[in-house]
């Protein structure tokens, strides 16, 4: 008796093919902070620019992945990304602060530069315990992972979807950010964070500390795409799609749907928060502009061009829109607002699966 072996189907072939691009990929930036190690002169040398934008790239395709997953894989389509993004900002600059002692400007042991010229006495009560490296890094989920807990829980349980569900997020979004510019908060109002010395007893200007936080960053968008990967392809990522396609028939037939909704949020608003932490001692700075409610719109932007609800999409789509952006926004910084919304507008009529749609349409 013989066995006849079936072929690979071509959703298996992209599969395959679209695993080994992102390997590929991954090691290429891997490689990148040993590169430019070299010296200038030499060919395959990377300059700090290209690794310092690079490790932002990272970043953002850590709060793509978390976007996809609440979005893609949930229906949950957020406008308020951003904000969990710029909680764990935060939370990692206090602790950067916190770690800059007499040696700000004005030399106080304790309060930072802004408190002083605020005219602080003390250090507000949230700001204590963030002098501790794991009690910050647990603030980094926490406070994403209980502003959607609250969010998710009231809306999820009035059955707030859509549209609607989105306005309420931008809604959230937008507040915060004019909360944060406040300078009464505590939080440095309009001029945010920055100035940060050092990180885990180590200068923050070195080119040792910008491969490390690259490495970081690298490191958490694997796990992060593991865990997303993990979950999506469980009982419980199956039932989440269920929700997505039809949501009351998946209720009728016994499943708490608003749990599994929230779990998915939840998840995703830490990974955001985690995303926002490694993205802050990179840049070196933090400030309200972060909850914006155009970041979370242009987080949306990068999904829905790699294509929503693949995971290697969400990834692809972070870093091929922001290397279009930083591109042209030094050729043309004008056009860029432009060509942001026709490419979600193109993206929407013509290629409503994303690059990862065409590549399927393509495959044999």
């Amino acid at each position: 008796m013989s066995l006849a072996v079936s072929p690979t189907a071509p959703d298996g072939r992209l599969r395959l093919g679209l695993r080994a691009g992102l390997l590929i990929f991954i090691l290429a930036l891997g490689v990148m902070p040993l590169l430019n190690l070299l010296p200038v002169a030499h060919p395959l040398h990377v300059s700090d620019f290209l690794v310092s934008i690079a490790g932002k790239w990272i970043c953002y395709a850590i709060l793509a992945l978390s976007l996809d997953l609440a979005w893609g894989y949930a229906g949950i389509l957020s406008l308020g990304h951003g904000a969990f993004f710029a909680l764990g900002g935060y939370a990692m600059g206090m602790h950067l602060m916190r770690l800059i002692g007499p040696r700000g400007s004005y030399g106080h042991p304790v309060l930072p530069d802004f408190m002083v010229f605020l005219g602080y006495q003390e250090l507000p009560w949230y700001w204590l315990g963030f002098d501790s490296f794991p009690f910050a890094m647990l603030m980094v989920v926490l406070v994403p992972g209980a502003l959607a807990l609250v969010v998710g829980f009231l809306s999820f349980r009035s059955r707030i979807t859509g549209v609607y569900f989105s306005i309420l997020t931008q809604a959230m979004t937008f507040a915060l950010m004019l909360a944060f510019f406040r300078n009464d908060m505590g939080f440095g109002g309009n001029n945010g964070f920055t100035d940060f010395k050092e990180l885990l007893g180590q200068p923050l200007n070195t080119s040792g500390m910008r491969s490390g936080l690259f490495y970081a960053s690298l490191l958490a968008l694997v796990l992060a795409f593991l865990i997303c990967v993990r979950l999506t392809r469980s009982k419980y990522g199956r039932v989440l799609t269920a929700i997505r396609d039809a949501e009351s028939r998946v209720r009728f037939l016994g499943y708490n749907t608003t749990n599994h909704k929230l779990f998915a949020f939840v998840l995703s608003a830490m990974l955001a928060g985690v995303a926002g932490a490694l993205y802050v001692p990179q840049v070196g700075i933090i400030n309200p502009g972060e909850f914006s409610p155009a970041n979370s719109i242009e987080a949306v932007i990068w999904v829905a061009v790699g294509g929503r609800g693949t995971l290697i999409g969400a990834v692809l789509g972070a870093f091929s829109v922001n290397a279009l952006k930083t591109w042209l926004t030094s050729a043309a910084p004008d056009l860029w607002l432009f060509v942001l919304g026709g490419l979600f507008v193109a993206v929407t009529l013509f290629l409503p699966k994303g690059l990862i749609g065409l590549m399927k349409g393509r495959s044999p």
